[in-house]
């Protein structure tokens, strides 16, 4: 393959952060390294208060507060200012949260037509990706229906949607299947990994479930402010 399908979508290097409460400063990233290349999907594990969603909040650029380097599609956010990032992250960032946060009064396809529209897209081609991303989630015949009118795992389905919509390079997942049931979860989780390996986009899920991040293609573990790589051979190649 060519150099250009190993490229790394986002490369962190010593990432850190601190909080400081009551007087006493808690280090909860103390220097991250991780590099994730293009269709990788990868697996962030760790039980709740390990960090995960901080590091979430990093690679997104979502806050600020953070120590070392942070690189999307090869540009160096640590040294942009606010604006910069937000098109860096609008241009090339996707996210699916544990609850949708899907906008109630829209029908499912208006909420994967809203980002598309932001972006600057036209309303016939965003109207025609969004019907195709959710009808590949399997949501063909709920197109109209509100949010009120869907099942957990349909909500959710429209989340995954709301995602790709702009075609990200990362989509970051912070336990996208945790309000599921065990069954449902599963089911979208596999229709979630497949859209994310048909785009060629690369995936940091965040997730308590062992055997979810069996799925994906590796799986790295906070422990103690730190990132470790699980062997290969226990996730799923």
């Amino acid at each position: 393959m060519s150099d250009v399908a190993h490229s790394s979508v986002v490369r962190l290097t010593g990432l850190t952060r601190n909080f400081t409460q009551g007087g006493v400063t808690i280090e909860v990233l103390r220097g991250v390294d991780l590099s994730i290349t293009s269709g990788q999907i990868v697996a962030l594990l760790g039980p709740s208060g390990s960090g995960k969603s901080t590091m979430l909040q990093a690679v997104g650029l979502l806050e600020g507060g953070f120590g070392g380097r942070i690189e999307i599609a090869g540009k160096d956010a640590s040294a942009m200012d606010g604006d910069a990032r937000t098109v860096l992250r609008r241009d090339h960032l996707g996210f699916v949260y544990q609850f949708h946060h899907l906008l109630p009064d829209f029908s499912a396809l208006e909420n994967v037509v809203l980002p598309q529209l932001v972006s600057g897209k036209g309303r016939e081609e965003a109207e025609t990706r969004a019907s195709d991303l959710l009808s590949a989630l399997g949501l063909g015949a709920r197109l109209d229906h509100r949010p009120s009118q869907l099942s957990g795992g349909e909500q959710q389905r429209v989340a995954v949607a709301r995602a790709l919509a702009n075609a990200p390079a990362l989509v970051l997942a912070d336990e996208p299947t945790g309000n599921l049931d065990e069954a449902t979860s599963d089911r979208v989780l596999e229709e979630f990994l497949k859209l994310v390996r048909g785009s060629g986009a690369a995936a940091l899920i965040a997730t308590h479930n062992e055997r979810l991040a069996a799925k994906m293609d590796r799986v790295v573990r906070l422990v103690e402010g730190h990132l470790v790589e699980q062997p290969p051979r226990e996730a799923h190649l």
